[in-house]
C-alpha cells in the first residue's frame, strides 16, 4: 500500500572485498516489517533518476537502496564516471556482484526489514539483475527492466564481464519478470526471445512482458524514451510481483 511518509538519505555500506561505498536508502516510516529491494543503477550512474525510482518504491512499501556502483571511478559527474566505466568495458562482475550482495546483508539487517530481497535494474542493471538473481542467495524476487547483454546478441565478452548472465540460468531460484520494449536494440526482441527460450527450457518461474511502441529506457520522464502508457503499465506489475513475493 503507499505510504504517505519515508526517510530518503545517503548511507555507507561496505561494497565488495570491505570497500566503503555510498548507497542511496529510501523507506516507508513505520515499524515494518515491509519487504525490500536493491535497485541496481543503470549505465548513466547513480543519477537522480535512480535515486526518484528508489523513492517511488519507498513509496509503495518497500525499503530501497541503490548502491552507487560506480563509486570507484571518484567524485566526478554520473555522466563523467560512466564515460570511465564503458571505456574500460564495463563494470567487473565480480565486484557489481559483491556491492549488490552487500546492499542486500545491509538491507537484512535492519530492523523493519522482514528479511525477503528482491533485485530490480535498469540498462546494465538489468543484465546485473539477472546475474544475481542466478548467482546470489537470499534474493526472493528479481526484475530485469531491459537488460541488454544477457545474452550474446551483437556484444563481446570482456575481462570485466567474461560470461553472459543466460549462462547462469540453471541457478536462478526466484521468481523472475522482465520488462522490454520492442523497439529496443539492446535487448532486442530476438536476445529477449533467446533468454525466454532458455527460462523455458530449464523450467524456471518467469514472466516476461513486452510493450509495443516502447524502446529502450521507457521509464525515463527526463528522457525522449519515455513511454507513458508502458511505463504506467509496468510499474504497476513491479509493484504487484514485489508485493507478492516480497511480503
Amino acid at each position: 500500500m503507499p505510504y504517505e511518509g519515508m526517510i530518503a538519505e545517503t548511507v555507507l555500506i561496505n561494497g565488495h572485498e570491505g570497500t566503503q561505498i555510498d548507497a542511496y536508502l529510501a523507506r516507508p516510516l513505520g515499524a515494518g516489517p515491509v519487504g525490500s529491494v536493491v535497485l541496481i543503477h543503470h549505465m548513466p550512474g547513480w543519477d537522480a533518476a535512480s535515486k526518484e525510482m528508489a523513492r517511488k518504491l519507498a513509496y509503495n512499501g518497500f525499503a530501497t537502496i541503490s548502491p552507487n556502483l560506480h563509486f570507484r571511478e571518484g567524485k566526478g559527474s554520473p555522466t563523467e564516471n560512466s564515460a570511465s566505466i564503458r571505456e574500460a568495458g564495463g563494470m567487473p562482475d565480480v565486484r557489481t556482484m559483491g556491492d549488490v550482495a552487500a546492499a542486500r546483508d545491509y538491507l537484512r539487517s535492519l530492523p523493519y526489514v522482514n528479511g525477503k530481497v528482491g533485485l530490480i535494474g535498469f540498462c546494465s542493471g538489468g543484465r546485473q539483475t539477472y546475474l544475481g538473481a542466478c548467482t546470489l542467495d537470499n534474493i526472493s524476487a528479481a526484475v530485469d527492466c531491459w537488460g541488454g547483454g544477457v545474452t550474446k546478441g551483437n556484444d563481446e565478452l570482456t575481462p570485466a564481464m567474461p560470461a553472459w548472465p543466460v549462462d547462469f540460468t540453471d541457478g536462478l531460484n526466484c521468481p523472475l519478470m522482465g520488462l522490454f520494449g520492442e523497439e529496443d536494440a539492446r535487448p532486442s526482441p530476438a536476445d529477449v526471445a533467446e533468454t525466454e527460450a532458455e527460462l523455458k527450457r530449464l523450467g524456471k518461474d518467469y514472466e516476461f512482458h513486452m510493450y509495443p511502441g516502447a524502446g529502450h529506457g521507457f521509464f525515463a520522464v527526463d528522457r525522449p524514451s519515455y513511454h507513458q502508457e508502458a511505463a504506467t503499465d509496468a510499474w504497476g506489475k513491479v509493484v504487484a510481483f514485489f508485493g507478492k513475493h516480497l511480503s
